[in-house]
């Protein structure tokens, strides 16, 4: 059975190569720069939408021999991939409108390129919308980029629609210039979040603060363990990571402290029920931090 996440991306595809179609014919002929900025865009997405589609397809595969741990930081390589696709477009878009300016080109059939920008609009509106649920249901880093720069499509088709009333009624072509360009700035913009974001998942950036907060919360709020110590936590793709070792008093049974984790294991599990879990946890007979940590810093004892 077909996930939600990659019948978004199916939907997102399949709107995005319309909306793609629609906004080049017309912004090839009617000569508006900030048409044909919106074209560019909606190229770019349909070729993200196609490649989330192979980056969710990927990530959603188990664990095996060659991939302990999932393939879920594809979805993180995804968004840097995209974020930089949609960089190299706002940079491009901005040398279109810096070759109107200096050529002094003129726009065409402003009535019917109105009408598509109106259409346009309402479609994308619509599929954020869509997407948006999506991304909420699934918490998923693709479904999410995907949605922000469907997002930032809504906000460019108002500019180029405001522009194109605006070129119609005065003539004037600098309106369409700077629109053009304004949402080459946009979308550089926007594109530094999902770079961003994607970067810090593939160098294992910790969980947010709130949940690690949360974690410790549990932990501390144990009264069946003496300390705990090592607790370190990441994400990838609907994983997340947390390994801790826990201090147990050096009498304990084995079945006990092994049914002890297994209880906070339970609790760190039902923090966010929307994401699969990977607990690791050390049980340790003493406080044994010291020792290890002078090992991890490489300390001579001689």
């Amino acid at each position: 059975m077909i996930s939600a996440e990659k019948k978004a991306t199916i939907i997102s595809s399949t709107v995005a190569a319309v909306l793609t179609l629609i906004k080049l014919i017309i912004g090839i002929f009617s000569g508006s720069v900030a048409i044909l900025a919106s074209a560019v865009d909606s190229i770019l997405d349909l070729f993200v939408s196609l490649f989330n589609y192979f980056a969710i397809s990927n990530s959603e595969k188990p664990a095996d021999i060659y991939f302990n741990y999932g393939r879920g930081k594809i979805e993180a390589l995804a968004s840097v991939i995209e974020g930089t696709i949609i960089t190299i477009s706002g940079l491009f878009l901005l040398y279109q409108a810096f070759g109107k300016y200096i050529s002094g080109g003129t726009s065409q059939y402003g009535e019917l390129s109105i009408t598509v920008m109106i259409i346009s609009l309402s479609i994308t509106i619509i599929l954020v919308t869509y997407l948006n649920k999506i991304a909420k249901d699934t918490n998923n880093m693709v479904i999410k980029a995907d949605a922000l720069h469907y997002k930032t499509d809504v906000y460019s088709s108002i500019a180029v629609l405001i522009s194109l009333i605006g070129v119609y009624f005065t003539q004037n072509e600098l309106i369409d210039i700077l629109v053009g360009s304004g949402i080459a700035i946009y979308i550089i913009y926007s594109a530094y979040e999902l770079i961003k974001g994607g970067v810090l998942v593939l160098l294992d950036r910790a969980l947010e603060d709130e949940m690690i907060e949360k974690i410790n919360h549990i932990l501390m709020g144990s009264s069946e363990i003496n300390d705990f110590h090592f607790l370190k936590t990441r994400t990838a793709g609907n994983l997340n990571f947390v390994d801790v070792h826990l201090v147990f008093d050096n009498v304990i049974l084995l079945i006990d402290a092994h049914s002890i984790s297994d209880k906070i294991e339970e609790q760190i599990m039902a923090l966010d029920s929307k994401k699969e879990w990977v607990i690791n946890i050390h049980l340790d007979p003493y406080d044994d931090s010291h020792i290890n940590q002078e090992i991890l810093l490489g300390v001579d004892k001689n």
